[in-house]
Order: structure tokens, then sequence, then C-alpha cells
């Protein structure tokens, strides 16, 4: 083989080598931020919830309190 081959298939896989670990390594931080925002959501998801239980116990308060008011006006 001449060394103009030999450099080619050298400069190839070198090319192909790094491209490889790059798409690697920019998976991984896709990887990682996918993760992060699904834990984002989930706890958004979980203060939703939280704050729709908080708005039916208010309004059952504000029954509570509007029953006493009228039981206890003469």
């Amino acid at each position: 083989m001449t060394e103009a081959i030999i450099v080619a298939l050298l400069g190839f896989a070198g090319t192909l080598v790094g491209s490889l670990f790059g798409v690697l390594t920019a998976q991984k931080l896709t990887q990682y931020r996918i993760a992060q925002l699904e834990e984002k959501v989930s706890r958004h998801n979980n203060l939703i919830e939280r704050t729709f239980k908080l708005e039916g116990q208010m309004a059952e308060v504000r029954h509570d309190i509007k029953d006493l008011k009228a039981f206890h006006r003469p």
C-alpha cells in the first residue's frame, strides 16, 4: 500500500472514533437532561395534585363556616 492510502485509512479511523465518542457523550448528556426534566415534571404534578386537594378541603371549610354562622344567628 502506498503511504497516501495508509494516511487516509488512519484519518478515517480517527474521524470514526472521534465521532463515535462525540455521539456517545451527547447521548449521555441528553439522557441526563431528560431525567432531570422528568423529575421536575413529577414534582410539578405532585404540587398540582396537592393544590387540588387543598382547594377541595377549603370548599368544605367554607361550607362548615357558613353552616356554623347560620346556626349561631338568632
